[in-house]
């Protein structure tokens, strides 16, 4: 038998074998989770990006929790293979659910994330002040290890912000990455032809340089766009524009920076959050938190993770995530 024949039985087996226990392991998840529900909708939650999450709501008095961690951005099946949960569009829905809760008090957003796109964020922000005018409850959040640009400006629509001591905030501000191959091109005897309606149609293309008016129109876009993430630190904070542009340079606070500043109100464990949170309702009795999301998605996450960092990335692949997703051009609120 010749070399590759062997080499091409071996990896058939191994791909059989695997596929094999990927099955087994789908069949004890999904009765894990039949025992408690009569049918699999949360599941097809989880698999259709959660575009109709539903879930219910504690009947007791509840604050219900909003993980913002990891890179905040739009929901896809990539985000059922990494260890970085957000969910965009189940928040939105999660959020709409406690809006109609009678046994909602209150909503915590635990913030752990680097930031991320410009319209998630702004999306969620503004979901949560539909929120707070639609009920007149609080909102408070807490900054985990990070909470920089986009996770930040989330935050705008909490009533009072704590953070962890060893917390990095701030970075205030909008990016707009952009990766050029065309040097790279040129030595490998690759030209770009792009056939366009404009001059300006094919600006940002790796394989051509950005000319002066085009550097100008993509400036322009981010100017905007961080003009909007002041107004909503003015209104968030309660501060002069003046006193948030000299603070909204992009630098990255640490959490006793952030409080002498103003961008935060203090500096705490979260458990002592959580209960100062909780002190303010007159429950008559505790309150509890409430993330209904947390359980399935960190078994998810954990065991999708983990088959993934068993399959090492190519170089190619390395060089295409690079230009795929540093690159692409998308105006972020995004500590680099």
């Amino acid at each position: 038998m010749k070399k590759k024949q062997l080499i091409g039985i071996i990896v058939t087996g191994v791909v059989i074998i695997a596929i094999g226990v990927t099955g087994i392991l789908s069949n004890i998840v999904a009765g894990y989770f039949s025992r408690d529900m009569e049918d699999s909708s949360m599941l097809r939650d989880f698999f259709s990006n959660h575009d109709d999450f539903t879930q219910e709501l504690p009947a007791d008095d509840f604050i219900g929790v909003l993980n913002i961690v990891g890179e905040i951005g739009p929901v896809s099946s990539a985000s059922l293979t990494s260890s970085d949960a957000y969910n965009h569009n189940m928040y939105l829905d999660y959020i709409e659910e406690m809006e109609h809760s009678d046994a909602n008090k209150g909503i915590l957003l635990y913030v752990d994330s680097p930031g991320g796109t410009v319209y998630e964020a702004d999306e969620l922000y503004l979901k949560l002040m539909e929120y707070k005018k639609e009920t007149n409850r609080p909102i408070w959040a807490y900054f985990a290890s990070e909470a920089c640009s986009g996770g930040y400006y989330i935050a705008m629509a909490a009533d009072q912000i704590y953070a962890n001591r060893n917390c990095w905030t701030g970075s205030i501000g909008v990016i707009v990455s952009l990766i050029n191959c065309k040097d790279l091109y040129d030595k490998l005897g690759i030209k770009e032809i792009d056939i366009t309606s404009g001059k300006n149609k094919s600006m940002g293309s790796a394989g051509l340089d950005l000319t002066e008016e085009q550097r100008d129109i993509l400036q322009s876009l981010v100017d905007e766009t961080y003009d909007q993430f002041v107004g909503v630190v003015c209104e968030g904070r309660g501060m002069e524009e003046s006193s948030v542009r000299a603070l909204a340079d992009g630098r990255i606070y640490s959490a006793e920076q952030a409080l002498k500043v103003g961008l935060i109100d203090k500096i705490s464990p979260l458990e002592k959050a959580k209960q100062e949170f909780a002190d303010t309702f007159d429950a008559g009795g505790e309150i509890q938190f409430y993330a209904p999301e947390s359980d399935v998605m960190s078994f998810w996450t954990s065991l999708l993770s983990g088959i993934e960092n068993l399959m090492p990335k190519s170089d190619t692949e390395l060089a295409a995530d690079i230009v795929e997703n540093k690159g692409n051009g998308v105006l972020k609120y995004y500590a680099k």
